[in-house]
């Protein structure tokens, strides 16, 4: 029996096995904390193929492409045709094994496999099972989704982008990721209230609904716009819905994206105007007359001169480059942020030096950067390890299963692994 309370752990989730069968990215992102958390996460993939991201996007012939094996460290692979009555009967054998199953496929596709929740409870009735899908109850229960998708569907879109523009996704893949790490906190849940009732429990979080409750600020700004314009955008007009701000926060304080030097299309830092940074802003852009002028001393005052404001900023912060300006606005304690490139983080060696991004060895694509745990425990240190090759430990799963080295050389042989 699972005992997490058990003295000396030197991983929090010590001794948690999890049967992984998900696949692309939303539940790969989920079993993957688990995994650096210290479970043991088996990764079911297809014979001969597996996760379809290993091929996906490659860069190095040969060899699993970055997408696989940036959402898959830490794992265990085992390969098991789903369609075979020997491969059922190994992940039936794996489900009484193991505490947590987490599964992303279409609408209907593990139930008709005959792996519903009830034959799971029927197995282990401890198991905590965590479905991913793209919606949850009502019209579009059936209907299949992917990242823009989530985002469009869920409320991003259509508040993300220019007043004049078209709707635009986010490239945060807050879809498919945002998704895993909601389901996580459901796991965790329930995996924790097993711990009092014995029982485990179903899981289901829906993308769309992920997306949602990251939008819930905008949630917030629809009930404020049928009650009449939004003052703290920076837009000319206002319907029925909210608009798209571009780079303006959308209420609390304002803010802007505002142009550095030497003018490259990176060369940006978004900077805020809370109310005590005024002061120490017009010191930096030599426009102390503005600090008592009655038509930009106030938030009130300044609301309606938003775009001016941020003008006379700008002109200061094109003569300097946008680290220059973040060193000198963070000295005056005014919030701030450079717009970094995704070069820029890669070059980072602060980020490789506390482990947000890892070197990592691989046997057929050499060595490549991995983004690490964003969560830290200070008893259980993650430790990331490189993904799986592609059924890199069946035997070693079937043996420890129980299965002999001549049963498993049958199933070799006759395709069911």
């Amino acid at each position: 029996m699972l005992e997490l309370r058990e003295v000396g752990m030197s991983k929090a989730l010590a001794g948690v096995r999890v049967l992984d069968l998900s696949h692309v990215q939303a539940g790969p992102t989920g079993t993957q904390l688990l995994a650096w958390m210290g479970a043991d996460v088996i990764k079911v993939e297809m014979p001969g193929r597996g996760d379809i991201t290993r091929g996906q996007l490659q860069d190095v012939k040969g060899a699993d492409s970055l997408y696989f094996t940036m959402l898959n460290s830490n794992k265990r692979s085992i390969t098991i045709n789903l369609k075979s009555p020997k491969g059922k009967a190994v992940i039936e054998a794996l489900v009484r094994r193991c505490d947590i199953i987490v599964e992303n496929f279409g609408p209907g596709v593990l139930d008709r496999q005959g792996f519903t929740w009830e034959r799971f409870q029927q197995l282990n009735p401890r198991v905590i099972y965590a479905s991913i899908k793209g919606f949850g109850p009502g019209p579009y229960v059936d209907c299949k989704a992917y990242e823009n998708v989530a985002q469009c569907m869920g409320g991003a879109a259509s508040t993300t982008g220019w007043e004049d523009g078209p709707p635009t996704v986010t490239g945060a893949q807050i879809g498919d990721s945002g998704t895993g790490v909601h389901t996580i906190a459901g796991i965790l849940a329930a995996l924790y209230q097993r711990e009092r009732t014995g029982r485990g429990q179903r899981v289901e979080v829906a993308m769309t609904d992920a997306v949602l409750n990251l939008c819930r600020v905008k949630m917030r700004d629809q009930q404020r716009i049928m009650k009449g314009p939004l003052t703290e955008y920076p837009n000319k007009e206002f319907g029925d819905a909210v608009p798209r701000a571009g780079n303006a926060s959308g209420g609390g304080q304002p803010g802007a994206a505002l142009r550095c030097a030497p003018g490259g299309p990176n060369d940006y830092v978004y900077v805020i105007i809370q109310p005590p940074s005024w002061e120490p802003l017009m010191n930096l852009c030599g426009r102390d007359e503005l600090i008592m002028d009655p038509g930009f001393a106030t938030p009130q005052a300044r609301l309606a001169k938003i775009p001016e404001c941020f003008s006379i900023i700008e002109k200061w912060t094109m003569t300097k480059t946008k680290f220059e300006v973040m060193a000198a606005l963070n000295e005056a304690d005014v919030p701030c942020g450079p717009i970094l490139s995704m070069k820029d983080i890669y070059e980072d060696r602060s980020l490789y030096e506390r482990g947000m991004l890892v070197e990592v060895d691989h046997p057929t694509r050499g060595r490549y950067v991995q983004v690490g745990s964003p969560i830290n425990l200070s008893d259980s240190p993650v430790e990331v390890k490189r993904s799986p090759l592609l059924g890199e430990h069946t035997d070693e799963i079937l043996g420890w299963l129980g299965y002999g080295a001549d049963e498993i050389a049958a199933m070799h042989e006759e395709g069911a692994i």
